[in-house]
């Protein structure tokens, strides 16, 4: 018995080996990270897609705490970057992220922000406490709205300033943001007399003026940084964190304002 041809073929016809795509594959890569991120994580993307040809980086920047939620709620990333260790450590208690791939990779500090040319002449500290002075901060829910609250706290607790001081400055507070980015902005377009952000977003806001907080009342925010359980990039994702890690990372960090876990 003869093999049977396929339809339209005959038997001096050889049936073609299958074509390998030469079309690399591409990877896309979903971060989900603090609003005070953005400018040093939009430069490390895209270092990073350089080093990686073939691989997406795509961000979605917010409040840490609205980031969590969402992931919470079944949104769909590879890596969280948070703010602080809370919001972090609530996904590790409903086991959505990968516990060994945890880890900090840049700190930050508080300054006080004020609009181009400091229109309500605000010189020290203290004067945030003055009567009628529009203050605008992050909500207390908001990683950088906590550690102002938390600053202000040290501060009453210093004969200099008195213990009813962060009474009278949050009694000045006329709006509570999302996140700091919006605190930053609205600052810069004189909606209020001042803010409180961290000093990464005061670099890269140059118009603005800025009070230092000295060591003994500032609150030093850690990075915490870690890979979903739900990733499809596992391996991607690890190598992205490294890639924050590296000197290269951490000196664009550095560039932006942060400190850096080589320090």
């Amino acid at each position: 018995m003869g093999v049977e041809l396929l339809p339209g073929t005959n038997a001096n016809q050889s049936i073609p080996a299958v074509v390998q795509s030469t079309i690399p594959a591409v990877h896309n890569l979903t971060v989900f990270a603090a609003a005070s991120l953005t400018g040093a994580l939009e430069e490390i993307g895209k270092g990073f897609e350089n080093a990686n040809p073939g691989v997406n980086v795509h961000f979605s920047f917010a409040g840490s705490q609205i980031l969590r939620m969402q992931i919470e709620q079944g949104a769909s990333t590879d890596i969280f970057a948070s703010a602080d260790h809370a919001n972090m450590d609530k996904l590790v208690a409903n086991n959505l992220i990968i516990a060994s791939s945890y880890q900090d990779f840049a700190t930050n500090k508080l300054v006080i922000i004020l609009p181009p040319g400091n229109p309500a002449d605000v010189q020290a500290l203290k004067d945030l406490g003055n009567p009628h002075l529009k203050l605008i901060l992050a909500d207390l829910s908001v990683p950088a709205g906590n550690y102002a609250r938390q600053v202000l706290a040290k501060m009453s607790e210093d004969p200099l300033f008195g213990s009813d001081f962060s009474q009278k400055v949050l009694s000045n507070v006329v709006s509570n943001e999302t996140d700091v980015k919006q605190v930053v902005s609205k600052v810069e377009l004189g909606e209020a007399d001042a803010g409180i952000a961290y000093a990464s977003d005061a670099m890269a806001a140059p118009d603005l003026v800025t009070i230092s907080i000295p060591a003994k009342y500032n609150i030093i925010a850690q990075y915490p940084i870690a890979v979903l359980n739900s990733s499809h990039e596992t391996e991607l994702a690890r190598s992205f964190i490294a890639y924050i890690l590296s000197s290269t990372g951490q000196d664009i960090l550095a560039r932006w304002g942060f400190g850096t876990v080589n320090q």
